[in-house]
């Protein structure tokens, strides 16, 4: 990829990056839109055009982009909303107003549906825009580089092509709600000022941005966990589970495809170890409440905080860690970090130097925990299905775990209840067309989502044909759903089915292995209008995966890899590739 121009001054951390995981969080709600007071004389006389283009790999850009939309509208305005990738540069080119409202995704990449966009501007044959007045509003996580990288280079991108700003970029962390309403109601009226000749004067005005109904990360629904079971055999070096979450009267609703935020709890062991580190009183005040509650359920105690980083290289003298910030080496600073959660990076540290009081302001909030849905609500009327590996590892003497997984597999009992939400996820969906063949690559727990579309597909009655690649480690011990995934196979839901079990044999065989093997049919389906998925990790076997589609369009298409790699992004244009990666 083709980097731009950027001068060395330009207002932002290049060596950063971000990750949206994720799982990052949504919420599933209707917009009850309030009308703010604004005068008549305040409100363009007619309405003009505003364009709010959005990256997303999750769906939270999108969401705060139609809840732009929605408060443009109060303002006279005619706003029109797409994804970055469905304009061309064309369209671009006579815009006259845009707001870009992007997260990044990966090391500091652009999402699935804005990395098109991306090249397109990034050309040398990308149009001037001298006529375009922009704004970009970007969502990110202070937690890792790249920090809004996404919105950073669009944002330079812009004006190195001419445009001009409406309003300063603004940079949201995790808790992006409150910053993003607050720009957006400081950046509609500034769009608004030239459009149609109806300018805005007197005091500076605010956009209303619509309130939401419903449940969400800060509203969660406490519902009861009515099913959790091991998936995995005994002998797996894995334990992956399956849970069932009753949605009773929370008139919560969900498509295959979405994701489920679940509100994790600490675990009381660490919170323990922490509170005896820091010599604390589990009672002392903090904010509202005890520093142990706190601690328990308001934040991040696994992972440390950049904040939290930073501070104990000041005051705990330790060489080593001190060489690896100072220096920038970012690989040599994860390593170092790897494994380690609060305790560990405190204990680098006198005990007097972290009083508690201190520590509370160096950490991130809790965040909740995004998974792909595993069920269609035709299938699994008034629950919600996960499918969830549990993260444990062993390590200085103690036993880790991740925070969520553990919390689910150990301390929420059958019967007992755990606050979730729903995200939509809309770049993420079945084919409108039934007839339409589908392609799905979920290997371990990336098949969830696929478990979800195939029981979508035999609910609607699709006759589309569906083919699915899964693996694991060993077919004994890690063949999640083979009774579902066989039957499914034997009444002719599932057109086919290749496995791929990586140590079952000396050779290791992946899903992408299977994938070449069988690249001639899967050319084929492609062309007759296959739509291709992609569910799991994004670093390795995403990207193993990316590669070997073109390899094979490139082959079974008799294509050069500049014109396989064209395929592949008319496939992405066409939303016939999409994927669910973290």
């Amino acid at each position: 990829m083709k980097i731009p121009y950027i001068p060395e001054d330009a207002p932002f951390n290049t060596d950063q990056r971000a990750w949206l995981s994720g799982f990052l969080a949504g919420l599933h709600s209707r917009l009850a839109i309030e009308t703010p007071a604004v005068a008549a004389a305040a409100t363009p006389t007619k309405a003009a055009s505003l364009h709010i283009l959005y990256g997303t790999q999750t769906g939270n850009a999108e969401r705060v982009a139609m809840e732009a939309a929605a408060s443009a509208r109060s303002l006279g305005l005619a706003p029109e909303v797409a994804g970055l990738d469905e304009i061309t540069m064309d369209e671009l080119a006579a815009m006259e107003r845009l707001i870009v409202v992007t997260s990044t995704y990966g090391e500091g990449e652009m999402p699935d549906n804005a990395q098109l966009f991306w090249e397109a501007i990034s050309a040398s044959t990308a149009p001037r825009l001298e006529n375009l007045r922009f704004g970009v509003l970007a969502l990110g996580d202070t937690g890792y580089d790249g920090f809004c990288q996404a919105g950073k280079l669009i944002d330079m991108r812009l004006e190195q092509l001419g445009a001009t700003r409406i309003l300063a970029r603004q940079d949201c962390d995790i808790d992006y709600e409150d910053p993003a309403a607050s720009w957006v109601g400081q950046a509609l009226p500034l769009a608004a000022e030239n459009a149609g000749g109806g300018a805005l004067s007197g005091a500076p005005v605010t956009a209303a941005v619509p309130k939401v109904a419903g449940w969400s990360r800060k509203n969660p629904y406490p519902s009861r966990l009515a099913v959790n079971r091991r998936l995995s055999g005994s002998a797996s070096a894995k334990e992956i589970r399956h849970y069932e979450f009753d949605l009773g009267d929370s008139g919560l609703e969900y498509e295959a495809g979405d994701a489920l935020g679940v509100i994790p709890v600490n675990d009381p062991a660490l919170v323990s170890l922490l509170l005896a580190h820091l010599g604390a009183d589990p009672q002392t005040p903090a904010g509202e409440t005890s520093l142990e509650t706190a601690l328990t359920q308001k934040f991040e105690i696994s992972t440390p905080s950049r904040d939290l980083i930073a501070e104990v290289e000041r005051r705990a003298g330790n060489e080593e860690l001190t060489h690896v910030l100072r220096n920038g080496d970012k690989e040599a600073l994860d390593a170092f970090l790897w494994g380690k959660d609060i305790c560990d990076l405190l204990a680098l540290a006198p005990p007097s130097a972290f009083p508690a009081t201190d520590i509370v302001t160096l950490l991130k909030p809790l965040q909740h925990r995004a998974y792909s849905i595993s069920s269609s609500p035709h299938a699994a009327a008034g629950s919600v299905h996960l499918t969830i590996a549990s993260v444990r590892y062993h390590a200085d003497g103690r036993d880790r775990g991740g925070v969520c997984s553990t919390f689910l597999a150990d301390r929420v009992a059958e019967g007992s209840n755990a606050g979730i939400f729903v995200s939509q996820n809309k770049s993420f969906r079945l084919p409108a067309d039934n007839d339409a063949p589908v392609i799905m690559v979920g290997p371990g727990t990336g098949v969830a989502p696929f478990r979800a579309f195939l029981q979508e597909r035999r609910a609607r009655g699709a006759k589309g044909r569906n083919w699915l690649f899964f693996g694991d480690q060993h077919r004994d011990s890690d063949f999640i759903y083979a009774d579902e995934l066989s039957e499914m196979s034997r009444d002719g839901l599932l057109t086919r089915l290749d496995l791929a079990f990586s140590r079952d044999q000396q050779e290791k065989i992946y899903v992408q292995t299977r994938m070449r093997e069988n690249g001639k049919a899967l050319f084929a389906w492609l062309e007759e209008g296959a739509a291709f998925y992609v569910c799991g990790d994004a670093s390795r076997m995403a990207r193993d995966v990316d590669t070997a589609l073109i390899e094979i369009i490139a082959t079974h298409g008799s294509l050069p890899d500049d014109r396989a790699a064209d395929y592949v992004a008319r496939l992405k244009r066409e939303k016939r590739y999409l994927r669910d990666v973290y």
